[in-house]
This record gives C-alpha cells, structure tokens and sequence, in this order.
C-alpha cells in the first residue's frame, strides 16, 4: 500500500515538474524581448546604441544582438562602431541563467546571474570565465528596469585584486515589441 501511495505521489511530482513551462523559466528575462534604442556614455566616450532581444532555437536561448556607435569625439577621435552578440541560456543543474556575450575585439564573456532583486526589476551578472584577457579580471552586467519601456545596462570592470570601476552605461527605450 505505502509503494503505491509513493509511486502515485513521485509520479505526480514527476509530471509537475516536467509540466512547468518554458515561460515560466524565462519570466526574470522576458521583458527584454523586443527592439530597443537609446544612448551610451563611458570609457570610449558617448554613443548611440540599438540592441534587439529575441528568442531562438525552439526558446531555449534568448539572443542579445548589439550595436554601439562612438562618432569621432575628444575621448575616441577616431570613433567607433562596438557589436558584441549574446545569449542567455537557463542552467537546469545550478538552476541559474547564464550569459554568454562574444565581441567583436574577440573577448568572450560567461557571466551567471548572480541576483535577482525582490521585485525583479535589478538583475546583476558578474563574470565567472573572460577569454583573451590578462588572467584575474572580472566583469559585471548590471540591468535596472526603469518603466515597462526603459531600462539602464551597466558594464562594470575589474582589473585583477581591484574593485569594480564602471565602463560604460547604457540607456534603452523600447522601439517596438519583438512578435
């Protein structure tokens, strides 16, 4: 009798468990899809800046593309043109989301997401692996929703045995929703 309450009960929390949807997992960085625009201020100077936010491969990866344009200034004469492309995916193990970003100066970037604040609206990722770059440095993404249509992205390096000094900071408004 207990074997067969146990097997009912393990079976209904098997089916529970494989029930939740992909959505749900995904609530945290939901907002994001979608078309944004907006501007940019910091080491390299002030920019303007797009970035589109989708879901690919069946919704199992959320892909980040971007774009940073520096037009020549005092701080970057030469200007630029920054594109970096990312992607979040969700680890079932840690149970924790993890950003993979690959720029275009050839540095690759694997944060996790290390807080999610109370109300969902500050999301902190700091770096656990950083390829082509001196060993000890770290990074840190930081994202504060602002309103249903605004939100800031700060980029935070650390030279190794430092503390975080602020790169750049972005601010976005939403373009259009992503279908």
């Amino acid at each position: 009798m207990y074997k067969i309450l146990f097997i009912i009960l393990a079976a209904s929390g098997l089916v529970a468990a494989q029930t939740k949807t992909p959505q749900d997992t995904w609530k945290p960085l939901q907002y994001f899809v979608g078309h944004w625009v907006g501007t940019g201020k910091g080491e390299p100077g002030e920019s303007m800046v797009e970035r589109e936010y989708k879901f690919t491969l069946k919704g199992k990866f959320l892909q980040a593309n971007h774009r940073s344009t520096y037009a020549p200034q005092e701080k970057n004469p030469k200007g630029e043109i920054h594109e970096d492309l990312g992607f979040f995916s969700y680890d079932r193990s840690r149970k924790q989301f993890v950003f993979r970003q690959f720029h275009v100066e050839g540095f690759v970037t694997q944060y996790v997401c290390s807080s999610i604040s109370a109300d969902g609206k500050t999301l902190i990722f700091d770096s656990e692996l950083i390829e082509n770059i001196g060993k000890g440095w770290r990074a840190r993404e930081t994202f504060k929703l602002l309103s249903d249509n605004e939100f800031t992205e700060t980029f935070e390096l650390s030279e190794p045995g430092k503390d975080f000094q602020v790169y750049s900071e972005n601010k976005f408004k939403r373009k259009k929703a992503s279908k």
